[in-house]
């Protein structure tokens, strides 16, 4: 990679600064004097815990291929983010012993996507079956928390899970978290019908993280006793929300900012492999499903989303739309937040770390991110 400089505001301290870039390494770094309005700010690179696909490629599809890999990677890039967990979502062991085998072969013959992939989430299969909080997944292949299937997958994973969603109130689940939390792998909530009983049991066993609060759910939930609420109260629990304009309402977004506070709360796109497609009707590996003009991803005849259409960097232009959070709080929201809790070091822009920023720029109201020096 070339020698390129970068100049705008550091995201954190509001110094104008003037990064030099070598290698693929931040090389220096000064300050420099004189007046910063008006300037861009300058952030780290996102980390995307959930992401799916993109371009009708998905990481579930039984005939991923590594070039496919790469193209959705540079499609991340593209959109500001440095570093991804590929999500496997519910699918037959047979099929997700070929994603994760196809993900490792990938890193392991290119160095580039070994260092924007540090690591692989699994969604499923261990979620609740009912409709609602099973969302897009396909109930023919839900089942109970099994460890030695796990242990399988982990194995064809080289080690990478490093992140699993499941429901805690299935079979065994709660054994299966504590088993699965002391070997290391993050243990989040998600696409569960439990009560707030088991919720508190699934916090004391070991789970960390509420995957996408406040989406695979219920339409309709008990006024105050409920999944959601629970979790919203754990403070051991961080959250992962997706800001993307279609899964959650603005007021919702905001008082999972108040209530998570900025230290507890993720930002994730949750990008489906629909994300890119235009309007229509599309099918991948064998479902059918629903782009609408505003983007929004829907299961055909039902009101479920099943992923989103955008990447990291609208989600973070839509919280900050908001003002519940700080440009520093949002950032680290979708990059330093998520590397914190998966064990990653937390960047800041000095010598030594990755070439690997974003640019936030604020223009008659609106703001704007994109990629720099992500190649």
């Amino acid at each position: 990679m070339p020698s390129f400089q970068v100049r705008g505001r550091h995201y954190a301290s509001g110094d104008l600064c003037e990064w030099t870039c070598e290698d693929g390494v931040i090389a220096a770094c000064r300050v420099i004097e004189g007046e910063a309005d008006g300037a861009d700010w300058i952030a780290p690179a996102f980390f995307d815990i959930q992401i799916n696909g993109g371009m009708g490629i998905s990481f579930n599809a039984p005939t991923l291929t590594i070039e496919q890999i790469r193209q959705v990677t540079t499609l991340c890039r593209s959109h500001g983010i440095g570093q991804y967990f590929p999500t496997l979502i519910t699918a037959s062991h047979d099929d997700l012993v070929h994603g994760f085998r196809t993900l490792c072969a990938a890193l392991e013959q290119d160095a580039n996507l070994a260092r924007a992939i540090p690591g692989f989430h699994l969604e499923g299969p261990y979620l609740s079956g009912e409709d609602g909080p099973r969302g897009a997944h396909p109930k023919i292949q839900i089942r109970p928390p099994s460890w030695d299937e796990f242990a399988r997958l982990q194995e064809a994973a080289n080690g990478k899970i490093r992140l699993l969603t499941l429901a805690p109130e299935t079979d065994g689940a709660l054994a299966f978290i504590k088993k699965t939390a002391e070997s290391g792998v993050v243990v989040a909530l998600g696409h569960t019908a439990a009560g707030p009983e088991i919720i508190r049991a699934a916090v004391a066993a070991g789970a960390r993280m509420s995957t996408h609060l406040g989406n695979g759910s219920h339409a309709s939930l008990p006024r105050h006793e409920n999944y959601f609420l629970e979790q919203l109260a754990e403070d051991r629990l961080i959250a992962s929300c997706i800001a993307d304009g279609h899964h959650l309402p603005d007021s919702l977004l905001r008082i999972l900012a108040r209530v998570k506070g900025p230290r507890r709360l993720i930002l994730t796109c949750d990008a489906s492999s629909l994300a890119g497609l235009p309007p229509g009707r599309h099918s991948i590996w064998g479902a059918d499903f629903d782009i609408l003009p505003s983007g929004k991803i829907a299961v055909p005849g039902t009101t479920f989303l099943a992923g989103s259409g955008v990447y990291t960097d609208v989600c973070v232009q839509k919280m900050l739309t908001l003002d519940a959070t700080s440009l520093t709080e949002t950032v680290d929201m979708a990059g330093n937040r998520p590397r914190l809790l998966m064990g990653l070091p937390w960047r800041n822009l000095q010598p030594g770390e990755p070439a690997e920023f974003v640019r936030v720029h604020e223009k008659n109201g609106a703001i704007e991110v994109a990629a720099c020096g992500l190649a």
